[in-house]
């Protein structure tokens, strides 16, 4: 997805998130989001409106597979809070019931006056064993008095964490429902654009966002020289990747059937054994960060400012990346936008 012009590449820079409060920050970027005219754009302007908005949506895309990712970990809290509980509830049931049982016995062997039943015991020695036993199952009962405290107090604790925890899932699924209509909404609104294209202003789109890919590179000093890939699980995962050729682009999905861009990587990667994080603002730290004169097949290159978008670079100049909707997985060349850096996994 995004602006698939042939520009020249950028410098490189770096940025980060974490937690719940990512997903309030992710809501509020995409609150944010260029909002586009609800009026039709003058023909000559139709094309770079298209490049905004698919921009726009990839931005929000990438945002939502954050917080999705997010959600995934809350959800992942919330269950083991809940197996916490359970167990914590059980243990609370069962000190109460040994409490219980050991508070009857005493009331049934020590209901009387201490006194009184050493006055009518036939055998004192008798008695004083029972005493004897008696103080040390009051000693018992105060430690496990004292840990059915504690495990009450623990249970409370559980139950507030679960309950801060689930109210953060509901958020985040409120805005996983707001981020899903933003993008929709930017993508329909292109498709409407393009749709209102000539035959042959559609043809000239679909050149220009193909990047010229089988046009000679220029200005990128050793692109094309590159030899094979820097490991054998960066072969592995380009492997993967060229097998996704052809496949759609869909956003928010990594796989098998369908991907976005960053999403592609993950699920790529992942078929060579390495675990790669959910967005293109995080895969671009998820290895070494090389120059582009060393780059070499497998390689992750990530674009603008912002490493709103990734490809995997597949040597002779060429990328296979998830462009956007209605583009299918392909190749395009390494130098179709800005480049931001190249991460070697």
């Amino acid at each position: 997805m995004g602006s698939h012009r042939r520009l020249a590449p950028s410098g490189f820079d770096r940025g980060a998130g974490a937690a719940i409060c990512v997903l309030s920050a992710a809501a509020a970027a995409l609150g944010a989001l260029p909002a586009t005219s609800a009026t039709a754009a003058p023909p000559g302007d139709t094309r770079s409106e298209v490049d905004r908005l698919y921009e726009d949506a990839e931005k929000a895309t990438e945002a939502y597979d954050k917080a999705d990712e997010r959600a995934g970990r809350l959800r992942r809290q919330v269950r083991d809070a809940q197996d916490r509980i359970a167990r914590q509830q059980l243990r609370v049931n069962t000190l109460r019931e040994s409490l219980g049982s050991v508070a009857g016995a005493q009331y049934r062997s020590g209901g009387l006056d201490p006194s009184l039943a050493l006055l009518f015991s036939r055998d004192p020695a008798d008695y004083l064993d029972k005493a004897a036993a008696l103080d040390r199952i009051g000693a018992h009962q105060a430690g496990e008095l004292r840990d059915l405290r504690r495990a009450m107090r623990e249970l409370a604790q559980e139950r507030a964490e679960a309950t801060e925890a689930l109210a953060g899932l509901d958020r985040s699924r409120t805005a996983l429902v707001r981020h899903k209509r933003t993008v929709e909404e930017k993508l329909a609104r292109a498709r409407r654009l393009l749709d209102s294209l000539s035959p042959s202003e559609r043809e000239a789109y679909d050149r220009a966002s193909r990047s010229g890919r089988d046009g000679a590179l220029s200005g990128l000093p050793g692109i094309g020289d590159d030899g094979p890939a820097a490991s054998g699980r960066a072969a592995a995962a380009l492997a993967a990747a060229r097998a996704a050729l052809g496949r759609p682009y869909v956003w928010g999905a990594n796989g098998p059937s369908g991907f976005d861009c960053s999403g592609l990587m993950q699920w790529s990667y992942a078929r060579a054994g390495v675990q790669l994080p959910r967005t293109s603002q995080e895969q671009r730290y998820a290895g070494r960060q090389v120059p582009l004169s060393r780059i070499r097949p497998g390689d992750l290159v990530v674009y603008r400012s912002d490493a709103g978008h990734v490809a995997m670079y597949a040597g002779h100049g060429r990328v296979i990346h998830a462009p956007y909707p209605g583009a299918p997985v392909r190749y395009d060349r390494v130098d179709m936008m800005p480049i931001s850096s190249v991460t070697r996994v």
